[in-house]
């Protein structure tokens, strides 16, 4: 007999697991969270888009994140050398939010896991799933306590959040390599950042570095500021040095960071994330289903790492929702199909960044109309929205822009 009875168990408690929790409380049934770790602590995604905002208020979480006084994000810009193109998401093509936050994610996390348990919905914290077991009846899962006490653990269905740490990928060999050129991640925190002012002062920067790396630069309403490098492995290590060296010799090396981040001082010591690209064989089945980076993490130049947390959670939330109720559901169509079409617009946009095609456009001189607030919906997190051309016919309409913009630039 299990010690514990539930009627869905989740697996971590980020913004997928908080999330998904609450759509079910919502719903009436009983979810048990079971995170690894102690919140706060520390984690890298810290740009969301504005179709976060549409999730968090569904899941009854955008009244607790509004007070938290975030910084406002109206935007991003992309800058080559002395070129610039600038985003503006209240010029986007979907009718959705103009604007969204950065947020810092070891307070972020907290006020989501705050919320679901003032809904008194239980997280047990520093327990780890050590194993599951699928019975004609359910799950079983085996978790185990920071000393090492086991508790186990009877429900109707599992929901994966755990995020980087794979859980049940790793237990049920779920795990596939990207198709993705291996790239590496350094990354910090600073204080002294020479923001823009106004309304300019919360859009991320994205920096084109030579080799296809990039170096983001995100600014925190606390003064800190997020500053990381994305490259390949041989890129980072072309720079002498430690990590910390590394990462400011590549802050030196291109104009438009050197000259806001040059009088910075780290925060902590740079921290390094080899390969995180990683792909699944599957992301559901008879009694789980599988949440954002769980499932699959293309790359962080678009920041979609929350918004597909939290799209995935909701899915995820509704189509389990109906099958409690005694409905039969198709997870492969209803779930995965969907979640996958908004995964695939990201990863032809990802790959049009890797091959300088959204370069081309972005830092066309005249775009042709229409088209900048097209890319402006998806870079917004509304890949969903197949109204948009650059949605319905990703691929096609990203090839066919960039071919547009390079006549134009010839």
């Amino acid at each position: 007999m299990a010690d514990m009875n539930t009627d869905v168990l989740i697996i971590g408690a980020g913004p997928a697991g908080t999330s998904a929790a609450s759509l079910l409380h919502q719903a009436g049934y009983k979810a048990l969270i079971i995170e690894s770790q102690k919140f706060p602590r520390f984690v890298i995604g810290e740009s969301l888009l504005p179709r976060s905002m549409d999730l968090l208020d569904e899941a009854g979480m955008l009244e607790a994140v509004h007070k938290r006084n975030y910084m406002v994000k109206n935007g991003a810009v992309f800058l080559r050398g002395d070129q610039a193109c600038t985003i503006n998401f209240g010029e986007q093509f979907t009718n959705g939010w103009k604007y969204t936050y950065q947020v810092p994610r070891d307070d972020f996390d907290k006020v989501l896991a705050d919320v679901v348990e003032a809904k008194g919905i239980e997280i047990l914290w520093e327990h780890k799933v050590t194993d599951v077991r699928f019975t004609d009846t359910g799950p079983e899962t085996v978790i185990q306590d920071k000393d090492g006490k086991t508790i186990s653990i009877s429900s109707r269905f599992i929901l994966d959040g755990s995020g980087y740490g794979r859980v049940l990928p790793r237990l049920l060999d779920l795990n596939l390599p990207s198709k993705l050129a291996i790239r590496d991640s350094i990354f910090t925190h600073v204080t002294g950042d020479k923001r823009p002012q106004g309304s300019e002062e919360g859009q991320i920067w994205i920096c084109v570095l030579p080799g296809n790396a990039w170096l983001w630069i995100i600014p925190f309403s606390n003064g800190k500021t997020s500053i990381g490098v994305v490259a390949k492995p041989d890129f980072i290590d072309s720079f002498p040095g430690e990590l910390d060296e590394k990462l400011r010799a590549i802050i030196d090396s291109e104009p438009n960071a050197r000259k806001r981040l040059g009088d910075t001082k780290f925060v902590f010591p740079t921290e390094r994330i080899h390969s995180y690209s990683i792909s699944v064989k599957r992301l559901c089945g008879k009694y789980y289903a599988l949440m954002g980076n769980a499932t699959e993490f293309l790359d962080p130049v678009f920041s979609s790492g929350v918004t597909l947390a939290l799209e995935s959670a909701n899915r995820a939330a509704k189509t389990l929702i109906r099958q409690l109720n005694g409905e039969q559901v198709d997870w492969d169509k209803e779930y995965a199909e969907y979640l996958m079409q908004g995964v695939d617009t990201f990863r032809t946009f990802v790959n049009a960044w890797y091959e300088d095609k959204l370069s081309t456009i972005f830092f066309c001189p005249v775009h042709p109309e229409g088209v900048k607030s097209q890319v402006c919906s998806v870079l917004a997190g509304y890949v969903w929205d197949k109204d948009n051309p650059c949605v319905e016919q990703h691929e096609r309409a990203v090839n066919a822009l960039a071919e547009l913009c390079a006549q134009q630039t010839a």
